[in-house]
Parts: C-alpha cells; sequence; structure tokens
C-alpha cells in the first residue's frame, strides 16, 4: 500500500529537482521545465493531502495550478519564440540585455 507519505516524499524530490534545474542552468527552455516540474510537485502535495484528509478543497486549488501553469506555458513560449527571435539565443541572460537600450553608431 502507498502512504500519502510516499507522495510526499516523491513531491520533495522533484521539487528539489526542479530547484536544481533553475538553479544551474541557463537555458531559458530548461527554466521553464523546471518551473513547471515545482509546480507539478505542488500539485501531487495537494492531491496527497486532498487524498489524506478526505476533502475536495485541496484538489481545487490544484486544478487551479493548472490553469496557472497553462496560461504560463502559452505566454512563456511567445516570449521565448520573441527572444529567439531578436537575439538568436536561449541563454537566461538574454533578459539582462532586454533593459538596455542599444547604443547609436556615429560614423564621423
Amino acid at each position: 500500500m502507498i502512504f500519502v507519505t510516499d507522495y510526499m516524499i516523491l513531491a520533495v524530490l522533484l521539487f528539489s529537482i526542479g530547484i536544481v534545474g533553475v538553479v544551474s542552468r541557463r537555458n531559458i527552455i530548461v527554466l521553464y521545465m523546471s518551473i513547471e516540474l515545482m509546480l507539478n510537485a505542488i500539485n501531487l502535495i495537494f492531491v496527497a493531502l486532498s487524498r489524506q484528509f478526505e476533502q475536495l478543497d485541496t484538489q481545487i486549488a490544484a486544478l487551479m495550478i493548472i490553469a496557472i501553469a497553462a496560461a504560463e506555458a502559452a505566454l512563456f513560449l511567445a516570449v521565448i519564440v520573441l527572444l529567439f527571435r531578436n537575439r538568436r539565443s536561449l541563454d537566461a541572460n538574454v533578459f539582462t540585455l532586454l533593459g538596455q537600450r542599444e547604443q547609436p553608431k556615429n560614423d564621423k
């Protein structure tokens, strides 16, 4: 039989892998996948708690997180496409360059 603590341990492991991916990687797609992994770990915790306490409140919260993650996916992928078109790179350091304006070149 699988206990709720087993689900909690799995969720903590998934969340930890997501944090390591966010902290250590510089590729935007890997960052996005790590964030999604962390959101799914939180969903697993909510569903496990719902099973233990036999209440549907946490499952409703999990559904809200899934809806937010879907909206985030659409926006994030649009930003990825725009950044790649403009900068030709998927490196996360491109976000620091967004605030900087290009200096006009003086050919004098």
